[in-house]
């Protein structure tokens, strides 16, 4: 991965890589602001204003934003997460001029119409209310709310509705110009595209004006139990331990640690729970990393009469790994699926351009692929072994419950 990053006199910087042999461009615009940099009556600010930059322009409504984009048969879209927004388009090299134009001009000239303000609540609480009856991103949302507890982190993405009634255009047009100055954004793009692409991009962007530097408040992980009472067939269970940071070096050795443990069939919690006493249909392990902290999850989804003897054996497994260790087979074939991973990955245009705005604005550098399967390879036995036993202490440990569940404190027995 060959990369040139620029940085403009206000700040803004710019990242592009060529990529041989495609047709196609993405280009990203990433802002270092998300739902942590929000005060408590803002939450749900950052996510409010990425749908509002779909509602038209000064010059193109909605519907116009809509066929123009199809009209070149491109893709747009954004997400916001609680460290940061990213709006992004896929198109063919040829289009790439219009695509940035439209998605510029949705950056810099959105209207913010009341009307529009309040058609787009409806749909965003109408999204919130998809969250809450999806039990695994309920489980999840809740174990933040308990794990940083205090903290910006442990406030949803999407805002609450007492919150969100209170907003109109005027106020989310002025959040953004406060919180999207030009030192937090990050403009990517990859693909196939010439030099005058670029210099256009630069252009449109050296406009920005300067702003203060946001302040972020620090967040660090907690151990708290949260039950959730639903009428559901399955209890939906999030176990939880101390994670690490974006920038933590080790960040590696734990995505080995939660290869072998929960990323696959042949994983040791879907071996044990799944197949051998069939105690559940999903099991797996993952990572959530901030900017300063983080968490280790184990989700499962499974009756309410086995999740007694579900929890007992996940948590045998944990003590296994923590006491011996993994084999180097299971290293190796971690390693191999990570590898594979990132490699397979990077076959296309828009995970380049993820690659570039996530490294430079978390990281604050972006690794190439080379060095990327050089930490993977470095990774020892040793190395899992001494990190799980530092993260996966189950004195540490954390779980959020959905479903036909019991009292935090039948949780709490349980883990211990």
């Amino acid at each position: 991965m060959e990369y040139q990053k620029l940085t403009l006199p206000n700040g803004v910087r710019v990242l592009t890589e060529q990529v041989p042999g495609v047709r196609s461009a993405a280009l990203g615009i990433w802002v270092g602001t998300g739902s942590r940099h929000e005060k408590p009556g803002e939450n749900g600010a950052a996510h409010f204003i990425e749908h509002m930059l779909f509602k038209g322009t000064q010059t193109r409504s909605a519907a116009q934003l809509a066929a123009e984009m199809d009209a070149i048969g491109g893709q747009v879209n954004a997400f916001t997460t609680k460290e940061c927004t990213c709006f992004y388009a896929r198109v063919l090299d040829s289009h790439l001029p219009q695509a940035a134009d439209i998605l510029c001009d949705m950056f810099f000239h959105s209207k913010f119409d009341d009307s529009d303000v309040d058609t787009e609540r409806g749909v965003i609480l109408e999204e919130i209310g998809m969250y809450e009856d999806n039990p695994e991103d309920l489980c999840a949302e809740r174990l933040a709310g308990a794990v940083f507890k205090g903290s910006p982190l442990a406030r949803p993405i999407l805002g609450r509705q007492p919150i969100l009634e209170s907003m109109n255009g005027p106020w989310l047009k002025e959040y953004m110009r406060t919180h999207y100055g030009p030192r937090r954004v990050v403009v990517t793009l990859a693909g196939r595209f010439t030099q005058k692409d670029v210099d256009d991009l630069t252009a449109r962007f050296s406009h920005l004006e300067p702003q203060p530097p946001l302040k972020t408040r620090p967040a660090a992980y907690r151990p708290g139990i949260t039950v959730k009472k639903k009428a559901i067939e399955q209890n939906h269970l999030t176990l939880a331990f101390p994670g690490l940071s974006f920038s933590d070096p080790r960040r590696f050795t734990l995505q080995l640690l939660s290869s072998v443990l929960g990323g696959g069939m042949s994983s040791r919690l879907f071996q044990q729970v799944r197949e051998r006493r069939g105690l559940c249909y999903s099991i797996y392990s993952y990572g959530t990393c901030h900017d300063d902290t983080g968490y280790f999850g184990v989700y499962t989804a499974l009756g309410k009469e086995t999740e007694g003897q579900a929890l007992d054996t996940i948590l045998a497994v944990i003590r296994e790994v923590t006491d011996h260790g993994v084999t180097q087979e299971e290293l190796d074939r971690a390693r191999e699926q990570s590898k594979a991973n990132v490699l397979m990955g990077l076959e296309s245009t828009q995970a380049h351009m993820s690659s570039l705005g996530r490294g430079e604005l978390m990281v604050g550098r972006v690794l190439d692929e080379e060095e990327i399967i050089a930490a993977y390879d470095a990774v020892t036995r040793e190395d899992v072994r001494v990190l799980a036993g530092e993260l996966l202490d189950l004195s540490h440990a954390s779980l959020s419950a959905v479903g036909r569940v019991g009292k935090a404190e039948d949780y709490q027995r349980l883990l211990h």
